[in-house]
């Protein structure tokens, strides 16, 4: 179990998609840690489980509908999270993913995909799909910056981004994801010098390769084995294994913690088992 972070007892967190895999684990964490939780999610009745599990376990936790694309939508969630715990202390911009007109069938184009219709290729990937995965991703976390942050202004505070594997280097078939995780990159160096002399804190953290909702499907086959772009995965994770969501923790708390990492600002922490060292032969 990680020790208890003092400089973290009684503060707010706000968790956009919190009721996901990874950030679920974090909202756990930071509230046995001592810091009132607040679940922002689209689907206001996950946020709720998670929310009720804090509460059972001695913790202190609300759960908010939010759509973090909709800006009246993330004011109004402001508004709640205020007067039920407190001014925002620590945002972590959870909220993300992908979409399937943004995604390539196969890893590299060949002569003949052009005219197989039965091949999703470059060519027809679908802009829609390109920019919901923009927008999810870097809209999705500039939004609730520009609100939550507003009045860490006046008093300093703490964004965590969260990056990805495909940020450093794109993966095959996700374009649109790569290109927006590499904005979440750039727009947390940039945040961080903006606001350096305010006392916000702006880092990001890139998590390897970890089981999830939304990835399972494409790591594991029906059987529960693994699947070819998860064997290839594997094979490029020197710690041969995926992530599991406690693995997340202990960075997470060095970078929400002011004491353990006041001056650290503008990086991206990779929790990747070590896939970003390794070249691959």
């Amino acid at each position: 179990m990680l020790p208890i972070y003092e400089g973290l007892v009684g503060k707010v967190a706000v968790i956009t998609g919190g009721s996901g895999v990874l950030c679920q684990a974090m909202a756990k964490e930071l509230a046995r840690q001592g810091m009132k939780i607040a679940i922002l999610n689209r689907n206001v009745e996950n946020g709720e489980k998670v929310a009720e599990e804090i509460i059972g376990h001695g913790g202190i936790a609300i759960a908010v509908g939010c759509d973090v694309l909709k800006e009246k939508h993330v004011k109004e969630a402001y508004k709640i999270v205020k007067k039920e715990l407190g001014e925002c202390d620590l945002l972590i911009n959870g909220a993300g993913g992908n979409h399937p007109d943004a995604i390539t069938d196969k890893e590299k184009f060949e002569a003949g995909d052009i005219d197989d219709n039965t091949v999703k290729s470059f060519f027809d990937l679908q802009l829609n799909g390109f920019d919901h995965v923009f927008q999810l991703n870097l809209v999705g976390s500039l939004i609730p910056t520009q609100v939550f942050a507003q009045n860490m202004a006046t008093r300093g505070g703490n964004v965590i981004n969260i990056s990805s594997m495909a940020a450093p280097a794109p993966m095959t078939k996700v374009p649109a994801y790569s290109a927006a995780k590499a904005g979440i990159d750039n727009l947390t160096k940039w945040l961080s010098v903006h606001f350096a002399e305010v006392g916000i804190r702006v880092n990001a953290i890139a998590p390897g390769f970890f089981l999830t909702n939304q990835n399972r499907n494409l790591l594991l086959n029906e059987d529960g084995s693994l699947s070819n772009r998860a064997e290839k995965i594997i094979n490029h994770t020197p710690q041969r294994r995926f992530g599991n969501p406690e693995d997340l923790l202990g960075t997470l708390l060095w970078l929400a913690d002011d004491n353990t990492s006041g001056f650290v600002t503008g990086i991206t922490v990779p929790v990747d088992g070590g896939f970003m060292a390794y070249s691959g032969v």
